[in-house]
């Protein structure tokens, strides 16, 4: 029997790029960390667990865990708490709705180096516009160092962050909205539900799976968010704004431990993927719960 291979040429461009930007990365990090791989020489030694035990007994390390743990979940909060308000305000809008979500996804829609460098600039406390004219108005002595004092900063990025997640949060939880049947409301209505308890018992239901999923999504993607933190401060002032993905770009890039760097991005992978299952188990019932 002749066998036809015409349909694997078809998906073979989609599997290279799967392999060389996803399997390869994965599969040559995993082997690195367990090798003392220096960037500024060309051999190295296979080295076991070692780079496991110094990156989980370094402070450094778990200053930086503790931070992308707050930085995850402030950031994940303040988008679900923006995004699924602003979603539901446009719900109820019966004129220009279009333009009002053109508005506010703009954050959304420009790259994140054009929008770390332009809150940098408006946020730097020598030149900045909004320490400036804070000043101009009175309402602070000394332009505020929003970008070099401990605290200030981390809070600066997350409120950064939530400016610029909560839109993709708003796009997602709107169409889920629109997909709810109107006659369930009308017939809570007809049968005197409070808003809240249509809310609650109409509403809640039928979109909790796409909260879910974008709660996964959001997670994974806020966890390994690098650019913002790095283009904006760094990870200073004094590593208080120094996260996982920031500590392994400075210990494979900065200090050329390639194969500690790696067994940094292994961790980060093996805990992102325990979080997913958790996750999914919890979506997997709700989705059984609907079907019953």
């Amino acid at each position: 029997m002749k066998k036809d291979y015409t349909r694997w040429l078809f998906v073979l461009p989609a599997v290279i790029i799967v392999v060389a930007l996803f399997v390869y990365p994965i599969c040559s990090s995993i082997f690195y960390s367990f090798t003392n791989k220096n960037l500024i020489r060309a051999t190295y030694d296979f080295v076991g667990f070692k780079n496991y035990a110094d990156v989980l007994v370094d402070k450094n390390f778990w200053n930086a865990f503790f931070n992308s743990l707050k930085w995850t979940i402030l950031s994940l909060l303040g988008q679900l708490l923006v995004g699924f308000t602003a979603a539901l305000a446009l719900n109820r809008v019966k004129h220009l709705k279009g333009v009002y979500k053109t508005l506010l996804i703009i954050p959304w829609a420009f790259p994140s180096i054009v929008i770390a460098f332009s809150w940098k600039w408006i946020l730097n406390g020598v030149y900045g516009f909004l320490p400036n004219i804070l000043v101009e108005w009175g309402l602070c002595d000394t332009p505020p160092q929003f970008l070099t004092e401990r605290t200030m900063a981390f809070l600066v990025l997350v409120f950064i962050n939530i400016w610029f997640g909560a839109p993709m949060i708003m796009v997602n939880v709107l169409s889920a909205l629109q997909t709810v049947p109107q006659d369930q409301y009308e017939a809570a209505e007809i049968d005197g539900a409070r808003r809240w308890q249509s809310f609650l018992y109409i509403t809640l239901p039928h979109i909790k799976v796409v909260m879910g999923l974008l709660v996964v999504l959001r997670t994974v993607w806020i966890f390994n968010n690098f650019d913002f933190i790095y283009l904006i401060t760094g990870g200073g002032p004094a590593g208080s704004t120094e996260t996982v993905p920031v500590y392994a770009y400075n210990m494979g890039w900065g200090t050329k431990l390639l194969g500690r760097s790696s067994a940094v991005t292994v961790l980060l992978f093996l805990f992102l993927m325990a979080i997913c299952i958790i996750y999914f188990k919890i979506i997997g019932r709700w989705e059984k719960e609907e079907r019953k």
